[in-house]
């Protein structure tokens, strides 16, 4: 395996609308990003990852572009993007950004011109299909509820956007979008950013057929039977013109479908997110409309399969949290107490991040942030997936009451991840002035829960995040090591083996409010080093409420 810089990176995701806010508009914007990038620095990671920041009517948050090459007014201007790069660069941190070409926004150039006729050169930059017997071409589904279908009057033809209806789905077969797209790509790898995030990248290439037995969303969609010729010609095109990082959003995927986007030998992408560690909590026929208990050992057997599936042939991404999921000490730890939520969030944070892969943290997962449970009204929402859900499931379909969507978005929504940065304990958590109205409420916490204590408290979940991204950088163990499951029952334990030719490390975490006795002889062996823990002591076997500590053996 060859070594690359990506494999050693720790990344730090912005969500640039709810960072900072330095104009007083309620928004977060570049100024803002600019004002913390100390901040960013001082916890020890390498790169930033940024959340759309183009020019876009914001239907879908900024995933619904309408000029690549121009920067949303909320966000600020291109020059703002320009010194952003240069002092993140001064600093020694790289900039990814989020590439979103699955599908434009309705108000982009190109759709524009593609509603104007069937003889326009850009109809065929989108998918469009004869209505079938009347209707929809088929019943497929949006990710955001409702048909996969608009039709369009003057034309007389339908659209397919498998997310919002002001989100048309390019149509990957002609050349001269995936050109228009490769050209936008070069333009700003050339102004100096360091790689791409690439949206829902594995549903670019559509069935050959849309006929109506073709039913579903993602299981004719996803992976379709073009895209890994696509992929290959974005990478000969442009991705290997630079030293880049580069990371697929694939949902749908199994380990072999990563090794085929990511494999080391495939020329392709350099990872991929996959989800399925993100369903472990989900109903199967509501999915995250309905939450359930997840199983420790489910979410091991998963983990640790995407671990040794992807060993020496593809590399692994690493995350909980993102701006599209809940905050994970609400979700995999406990915020029922100050205490629990700083052990579990530590905990959290040593069993992912001594994982194979790189990691990915999200704003304000190293403070500890929690889900919001003070929304408490549809109406407090702003995910356009909350809202479409909420009309389907309940008003229209009434498969859910009120009151049991509202409990499911207190644990689900994209919006628990979205709330404002808490920066200190002033009005609107130091996010936006006072007398301002942030675009989505501040959780309530924030008086408690902020950067500003994290950075006052040098036992804080900031340093701690701090003190792994450093022992990461230390050994090479960590980022390369061979992994082992141990204990792959145990309800209440996640523990393995890192090791490589040099070194061995055990990792072992409590996920539960129980102290548990734990029968490794590792533990016994008082001259094994321990490189972190998350209390003070050390009782060895005896682990207690969510404690965790990684060790370097000595053989």
């Amino acid at each position: 395996m060859q070594k690359h810089w990506w494999q050693e990176a720790v990344v730090y995701q912005v969500y640039p609308r709810s960072f900072q806010d330095t104009n007083r508009d309620g928004i977060g914007d570049l100024q803002g990003i600019i004002q913390h990038l100390d901040y960013i620095k001082t916890l020890g990671v390498d790169v930033i990852w940024l959340n759309p920041i183009y020019k876009s009517p914001n239907d879908d948050n900024g995933y619904d572009i309408s000029d690549y090459q121009a920067i949303m007014q909320d966000f600020g201007t291109m020059a703002d993007f320009e010194e952003l790069l240069k002092k993140a660069h001064h600093r020694g941190l790289k900039i990814m950004m989020d590439l979103v070409v699955n599908h434009t926004s309705d108000e982009h150039h190109w759709f524009a011109e593609s509603k104007k006729g069937r003889d326009n050169k850009y109809r065929d930059y989108y998918i469009w299909h004869d209505p079938v017997d009347g209707h929809e071409p088929n019943d497929w589904q949006s990710s955001f509820s409702g048909s996969a279908w608009q039709f369009d009057e003057a034309s007389g033809q339908y659209y397919l956007h498998l997310f919002s209806k002001k989100q048309p789905d390019l149509n990957w077969k002609n050349p001269d979008v995936r050109q228009s797209i490769f050209t936008m790509m070069a333009w700003w790898l050339n102004k100096g950013i360091d790689g791409f995030r690439m949206d829902v990248i594995n549903l670019i290439s559509k069935p050959d057929s849309f006929l109506p037995d073709s039913a579903g969303y993602l299981p004719p969609v996803a992976n379709g039977p073009y895209v890994h010729d696509y992929l290959l010609e974005m990478n000969k095109k442009v991705l290997s013109k630079y030293d880049i990082i580069t990371v697929g959003e694939t949902p749908d995927v199994k380990p072999y479908d990563a090794i085929n986007y990511a494999g080391f030998d495939r020329h392709e992408l350099e990872m991929v997110f996959q989800f399925e560690h993100m369903g472990v909590d989900q109903d199967p026929k509501f999915g995250k409309w309905k939450p359930r208990q997840f199983s420790l050992p489910e979410l091991k057997r998963i983990m640790s399969k995407w671990q040794m599936e992807l060993n020496n042939k593809a590399w692994n991404s690493l995350y909980w949290n993102n701006h599209d999921q809940p905050r994970v000490v609400s979700r995999f730890g406990d915020d029922s107490t100050p205490e629990y939520r700083v052990l579990s969030a530590k905990m959290l944070a040593i069993a992912l991040h001594f994982l194979q892969g790189t990691p990915y943290i999200y704003q304000g997962e190293e403070l500890g942030m929690t889900n919001d449970y003070d929304f408490n009204s549809i109406s407090d929402y702003r995910d356009i997936e909350v809202v479409n859900a909420y009309r389907d499931l309940v008003e229209q379909r009434h498969e859910l009451t009120n009151q049991e969507f509202i409990t499911a978005a207190h644990k689900m929504s994209r919006d628990n991840a979205r709330t404002p940065m808490q920066w200190d304990g002033s009005l609107n958590a130091g996010f936006t002035g006072e007398g301002v109205d942030p675009w989505i409420a501040v959780n309530s916490n924030y008086t408690e829960i902020n950067a500003e204590k994290a950075l006052a408290d040098p036992n804080s979940i900031y340093y701690f995040y701090q003190r792994i991204n450093g022992l990461r950088h230390q050994y090479p163990v960590i980022v390369y090591g061979n992994y082992q499951l141990l204990l792959p029952d145990d309800e209440r334990i996640w523990a393995y083996h890192r090791h490589d030719s040099k070194q061995s490390l055990l990792v072992v975490t409590n996920f539960s409010a129980d102290t548990v006795q734990v029968d490794l002889p590792d533990l016994k062996n008082e001259a094994n080093i321990c490189l972190i823990k998350n209390y003070p002591d050390d009782q060895g076997q005896t682990l207690r409420p969510y404690e965790a500590k990684a060790y370097l053996l000595v053989k």
